[in-house]
């Protein structure tokens, strides 16, 4: 067990026992601040695409194990912004 757990339950390591989030909880947050950070750049184009690419790369990641909020919102926007980078060269060649 890592140093600095202050609770062991089912082999797990929960460092702060009282901020324990559900998956369903942390799929939205992390959800929520991708898209709130799309939207605040302009970077959001049409909502039901948008929505399928954020939720593809978070529910991805988590289905890994990686349930970090900011690491998952974070790679959401990056795989958002390559689909869109990745449409608009189809647009242009």
């Amino acid at each position: 067990m890592p140093s600095g757990c202050f609770k062991e339950q089912n082999n797990v390591c929960r460092r702060f026992p009282h901020m324990i989030e559900t998956p369903q909880q942390i799929l939205e947050s992390s959800f929520r601040i991708a898209w709130d950070y799309l939207e605040a750049t302009g970077e959001l184009g049409e909502p039901d695409a948008a929505a399928a690419v954020l939720l593809d790369a978070i529910g991805t990641m988590m289905s890994r194990g990686e349930y970090r909020k900011l690491l998952l919102s974070n790679r959401a926007i990056t795989a958002y912004q390559r689909r869109q980078a990745k449409q608009d060269f189809a647009l242009v060649s």
